[in-house]
């Protein structure tokens, strides 16, 4: 009797764990945890219950099913979160709306592709097919060209490639990592942070790769370069204070002056067409939202007021929205968000209002980044 108790008592756990899951919004990836749980319980029982027959070996194959269960799907889940957290973090898909088509970066055939679709989410095509990861789409001014991060070489380099996925060129062609591109508003210059002195600096460059200059030169990294439109200042991401804040400084690296002064970790700027506005992510919440300031950086207001009310793991990142980037006539801000438990390209409002999925797939499909 004590025997069948235990094993009462671990099924409802058991159960108890399914619905603890659902409410999480987990169930998709820990789905295996309470079968591995009453596999275990159902050995217990067995070995017990029909200890002096044939019947007990069946509670040693619960017991290694159990164990399958554990070894195949927790390093498996690790590295999902991880890949997830990984582009929807420090790599991206980049979202940039030019004549009505969003570029961004799917992981649905296995690894990070870029991607382009119609503003509406509908037509979704790959530009990109590569065993190694392609990351980090950003339009030229004129829509003729995609600058992105490609890691077939190694190492992560800055290329480009025409509108519809042809003539990928390497632009810069070094050892280090180099991320992030961002298009000068005239076409003529990338600026983009590069690892190649140790620690990650903004450099800039010409379009086709010449003239590679450092801008910044500071001990801590400096991420997320992002041109005014009116090509004079440079927003950045700079981590110098601890943390990360938004710093902005002319276009040939002088004058660099923090707009964000915030313990918790300010990213990913992005300008209004108009330049008297910056959208950028913060964790000051406790969880990554899309807000937005004056270019002075006043005024600072959160936009998705989008709680991560999912209890959280070691692995879970679920409730962030990151990588703000305007729509060309500064209406819409597109963004990327797991709120749905995997990244996925929504689009609001300017003002906040109006969140609408543009992606759904059970992939990751991440990081907008708007051309002018």
């Amino acid at each position: 009797m004590k025997v069948l108790t235990f094993f009462l008592i671990v099924v409802g756990i058991g159960l108890l764990g399914f619905f603890w899951l659902a409410i999480a919004g987990l169930l998709t990836y820990f789905w295996w945890l309470p079968i591995a749980l009453e596999l275990v319980a159902l050995g217990v029982y067995l070995q017990v219950k029909y200890s002096k027959t044939a019947i007990k070996t069946m509670g040693i194959v619960s017991w290694v099913a159990a164990f399958l269960l554990l070894i195949i799907f927790l390093p498996y889940e690790a590295l999902e979160r991880r890949s997830s957290n990984r582009v929807f973090g420090a790599v991206s898909v980049a979202i940039s709306v030019q004549n009505g088509r969003i570029a961004f970066v799917s992981e649905r055939d296995g690894n990070a592709e870029i991607y382009v679709m119609n503003a509406d989410g509908s037509g979704q095509t790959r530009l990109t097919n590569n065993p190694a990861n392609d990351w980090y789409p950003a339009w030229s001014p004129d829509g003729s060209k995609i600058a992105f991060v490609f890691e077939r070489d190694g190492n992560a380099e800055i290329y480009v490639m025409n509108a519809d996925g042809s003539g990928q060129t390497n632009l810069t062609n070094n050892p280090a990592n180099d991320w992030y591109p961002a298009w000068s508003p005239d076409g003529s210059k990338v600026a983009f942070p590069s690892e190649r002195d140790g620690n990650a600096e903004i450099y800039v460059m010409n379009a086709d790769g010449s003239g590679q200059t450092r801008l910044t030169n500071n001990p801590a990294n400096d991420w997320y370069p992002a041109w005014s439109p009116d090509g004079s200042k440079i927003a950045f991401a700079p981590e110098r204070d601890g943390n990360a804040e938004i710093y902005v400084m002319n276009a040939d690296g002088s004058g660099q002056t923090r707009l964000t002064n915030n313990p918790a970790s300010d990213r990913y700027p992005a300008w209004s067409p108009d330049g008297s506005k910056i959208a950028f992510a913060s964790d000051r919440d406790g969880n990554d939202e899309i807000y937005v300031m004056n270019a002075d950086g006043s005024g600072q207001t959160n936009l998705t007021n989008n709680p991560d009310n999912r209890f959280p793991t070691k692995w879970d990142a679920a409730g962030d929205d990151r990588y703000p980037s305007w729509s060309p006539d500064g209406s819409k801000i597109a963004f990327a968000s797991d709120r749905d438990g995997n990244a996925e390209i929504y689009v609001m409002s300017a003002d906040g209002s109006g969140q609408t999925r543009l992606t759904n797939n059970p992939a990751n499909d991440s990081i907008p980044a708007c051309g002018p």
